[in-house]
């Protein structure tokens, strides 16, 4: 996990689903690196893609920024892509 990561979860958590553009221009990463990290978040359960390019806060999205869950317990779901 990173700062961006952080950034990411919590522009998503705040304004609802979000685009990696819309979330660069709410003011996180760039929109290329946050379209890697919402596919790696994606990935490790943190953020769920809605639609193509839409991604959307999970539970665990939710308590990791809560600080209720430990992001380096969590392993990459088989079905992600």
């Amino acid at each position: 996990m990173t700062p961006a990561d952080d950034r990411i979860l919590e522009l998503i958590r705040d304004r609802g689903n979000l685009t990696p553009k819309a979330i660069s221009d709410f003011g996180g990463p760039t929109r290329q690196y946050t379209s890697e990290r919402c596919a790696k978040l994606a990935k490790y359960g943190l953020l769920e893609k809605v639609h193509h390019g839409l991604f959307g806060i999970t539970d665990a999205g939710e308590a990791y920024l809560d600080e209720e869950l430990d992001a380096s317990e969590l392993e990459p779901a088989d079905d992600a892509e």
